[in-house]
């Protein structure tokens, strides 16, 4: 769609302000290319409205793309290990004032990495990762975001750990294994190696769970047969979870034991919480303030946020949750629109979590192989569409936005 050009433009600041803040939709767009799609419907539909674009992101997978796109930062890369021990490289990237280092554990530590070997539940590590935020505070950033989702291990953030210098001992004082194995050995760490950096700076763990650390909806019992544990295996994990979360409270009186979304990635916030101070925020609302949405939306008239699929898991901590919560606190109050490949929520939960209305993008009965090269062009349509039911129930009565 090419949009019109208005033969008398309206001054800047009385043109709508439409924001769009979408997901990716995985496998098909990146949430850069969604907000391309969304911003040419909008256009087509109201020439005259000032478009902001914000990719999106979760916390997990694809968050750095999403970071990259809006600050328009330089990625950059680290030589490390995949969660096996193997050879890899990992980006990473910083903040364009240089205080903010973004670190996705996908990256050096994801499924995807090892998903051409058998999967290894026991010995998996996050060390790769612990490389990887070394290169970061290398950097000399003043606070580290780390991005956690696609974890291929069980290890209780250990790995990060021991690669920002730490050791994990047995009760003979040796090295024990990388990996949900090691910590069923560990008895005691050793501090004294660690990146002189690691506790000056600020911790920000981007989760998108709640889970605990330990018990049947733990790391373990929950996540690990993701990642090829069998109930034996799956116990064992749980069991060494436990040692670990009773080793870190031994040494750093932090009780990571019932923290809420001390789950997440395998258990990786506990040993950061306990050990760094990390804080565990809701990764769509800390992407959403490190991209600026909180202040595009002050005056925002409408808001598009999009996602694959439009479902129950959608409003509870996802990043069409954070925008409808973000929008319902600012100013202007704009109403939030939903735009999925698929929408599975019914429309009065939608509008209880905050949400006017969810569309899809298929036209009807359709196979998603028919759909998939259409998903730009019905995005477009949708948007535009969107946009000109607000102009009529919106700007054309003269209001600059509509509250739900």
């Amino acid at each position: 769609m090419t949009p019109s050009t208005p033969a008398d433009p309206l001054p800047p600041a009385e043109r709508p302000h439409v924001v769009l803040a979408p997901d990716a939709f995985k496998g098909t767009l990146d949430a850069t290319e969604v907000a391309v799609a969304l911003r040419d419907g909008v256009l087509a539909a109201a020439p005259e409205a000032r478009v902001t674009s914000l990719a999106m992101a979760d916390g997990g997978e694809g968050t750095l793309d999403a970071l990259v796109a809006s600050w328009q930062s330089a990625v950059r890369t680290v030589e490390t290990v995949d969660a096996i021990g193997r050879p890899t490289v990992a980006r990473w990237t910083v903040s364009p004032d240089g205080l903010i280092g973004v670190v996705e554990l996908a990256e050096a530590s994801g499924l995807p990495r090892v998903s051409d070997e058998p999967l290894q539940p026991l010995h998996a590590s996050t060390r790769g990762t612990g490389d990887v935020a070394a290169a970061v505070l290398d950097a000399g950033v003043h606070e580290v975001l780390v991005c956690l989702g696609g974890s291929a291990s069980t290890d209780g953030g250990a790995g990060i750990l021991t690669g920002l210098g730490a050791r994990l001992l047995d009760g003979e004082g040796r090295v024990v294994p990388d990996g949900g194995e090691g910590l069923a050995r560990a008895a005691a760490i050793d501090l004294s190696g660690l990146h002189p950096r690691a506790r000056e700076v600020r911790w920000r763990l981007a989760v998108d769970v709640t889970n605990p650390l330990l018990g049947e909806h733990g790391a373990a019992a929950v996540f690990a047969p993701q990642k090829g544990a069998g109930p034996g295996e799956v116990a064992f994990l749980d069991e060494a979870l436990t040692r670990w979360a009773n080793l870190l409270e031994r040494e750093t009186a932090v009780r990571v034991h019932e923290l809420p979304g001390a789950g997440a990635a395998g258990g990786v916030p506990a040993g950061l919480a306990a050990v760094l101070g990390a804080a565990l925020e809701p990764g769509a609302l800390l992407v959403a303030e490190a991209v600026g949405l909180p202040a595009a939306l002050s005056d925002a008239a409408l808001v598009i946020t999009g996602e694959g699929s439009f479902d129950s898991q959608s409003v509870r901590g996802k990043v069409a949750d954070g925008v409808a919560r973000l929008a319902a606190v600012s100013p202007a109050r704009p109403p939030v629109v939903v735009v999925a490949g698929q929408v599975l929520l019914p429309a009065e939960q939608t509008r209880a979590a905050g949400i006017a209305a969810a569309f899809s993008v298929a036209p009807g009965p359709v196979d998603l192989e028919h759909l998939i090269p259409r998903t730009a062009t019905r995005l477009s349509e949708v948007a535009a569409s969107v946009t000109n039911l607000l102009q009529v129930t919106a700007w054309r009565s003269g209001g600059s936005s509509v509250r739900t």
